[in-house]
């Protein structure tokens, strides 16, 4: 069934831009896969339910970017439902995924209830974060017109909750993340991912102002 709803979640992903293509999910697929191998109760996790949950995800991505649905993951956790019963999947499955699914997001009031949950949540979590993040957050940026930087901006003086340029982003979102982690193991490989991005954010902000 694994392969079949990765086939179908696909096909939404045609025309996705790079900070939340396909291959983000197989980044997050890879991650989950780590964190599982690493939980100390591995052997407790549905790992069935978590690579479902990962494949349908970010289903509704697109949709929402494109102004269509207001909450990408309520709208992914519907939709992937749809998907898991047409291929036969049991309602306990269908029932776990779509927590995940619903769980998953950084700015919903969800938090997810199962480890399971916690794992996709963590898994996606960890791809915004260090050189991948940071590729994806300037991806990103430019595919809603945002600013790289904006000096008459500063973080102090930025109101916003996801900030005015890419390089808020970084401070106003990013940097947040590792305090958003569930699992243990992926609060170690967040603290690890968040220095490299403060390294970043800072080298840059220097060779912004010509200082370096």
């Amino acid at each position: 069934m694994l392969e079949e709803v990765r086939s179908r979640a696909r096909s939404y992903f045609e025309d996705a831009p790079p900070a939340h293509d396909w291959h983000h999910v197989e980044r997050v697929d890879a991650l989950a896969e780590t964190l599982v191998d690493r939980h100390p109760d591995s052997a407790g996790i549905d790992e069935q339910v978590v690579h479902l949950a990962v494949a349908l995800h970010d289903i509704g991505r697109e949709r929402e970017d494109r102004g269509e649905i207001d909450c990408h993951a309520i709208w992914g956790a519907r939709e992937g439902s749809e998907i898991l019963r047409e291929l036969g999947a049991a309602d306990e499955t269908v029932s776990a995924v779509s927590h995940c699914i619903c769980a998953h997001r950084y700015s919903n009031d969800v938090e997810p209830e199962t480890v399971e949950a916690m794992v996709v949540s963590d898994a996606d979590n960890l791809d915004a974060l260090g050189a991948v993040g940071v590729g994806r957050v300037f991806a990103h940026g430019t595919a809603i017109d945002s600013p790289m930087y904006d000096p008459a901006v500063p973080i102090e003086d930025d109101e916003t909750s996801s900030g005015v340029s890419q390089y808020n982003h970084l401070h106003k979102k990013i940097l947040d993340l590792p305090e958003r982690m569930y699992t243990d193991v992926a609060s170690e490989l967040a603290d690890e991912r968040a220095q490299y991005v403060r390294e970043f954010a800072s080298r840059f902000e220097a060779e912004a102002v010509g200082e370096r």
